[in-house]
């Protein structure tokens, strides 16, 4: 199992990072905590083989099981019944989030048709969110098998205390962000 990344924080993210913040103990350092792949499916209140499929293509990308969400509440005009599935979603953390971040990074991002970069905009507490449009980046997923296209979105939890330290530690990692 590849830790890249892993070794490449330790070794030169986080003494950059300490250097770029003046922290006074290594426990400030800014981390990464875990990423969370979430797939809202909102047709799958018609059709219950979705749910099968995104469950497939999800575990298929990240390596691990992903788990069905259900409705929290009835939306009679979404004909929605409460604890009804109506999305697919994964946590990795350890080993896996780094593989699955290198991965993402250096194989499923540069497969996006005219990609330019990522939006550089945090949620005020240092963590990241980006949506994909298409599963089909990812080389896990096979274009032959898939019957609908469903996008997700893709967020990085960190132990930031302010966007321009997780903005910072991202960037440290290697996603793309586009300069505005």
């Amino acid at each position: 199992m590849s830790t890249t990344l892993k070794k490449q924080y330790d070794e030169k993210i986080a003494p950059a990072l300490m250097k770029q913040f003046n922290y006074s103990t290594p426990m400030q350092i800014p981390r990464l905590v875990k990423i969370v792949l979430n797939e809202g499916l909102g047709d799958a209140t018609q059709d219950k083989k979705i749910i099968e499929t995104a469950i497939n293509e999800l575990t298929a990308i990240t390596g691990q099981k992903a788990v069905q969400t259900l409705s929290k509440k009835d939306i009679s005009n979404f004909k929605v019944r409460k604890k009804m599935p109506i999305g697919v979603r994964v946590t990795l953390r350890r080993d896996r989030m780094y593989e699955f971040m290198e991965r993402f990074i250096r194989i499923a991002l540069p497969r996006i048709r005219d990609f330019k970069g990522v939006n550089g905009k945090l949620d005020g507490r240092g963590n990241y969110t980006v949506g994909v449009t298409e599963q089909i980046i990812f080389p896990e997923i096979n274009i032959d098998n898939v019957s609908k296209m469903t996008g997700m979105n893709i967020t990085f939890v960190t132990t930031a205390q302010t966007d321009e330290e997780g903005y910072a530690l991202l960037k440290e990692f290697g996603i793309p962000f586009n300069n505005k």
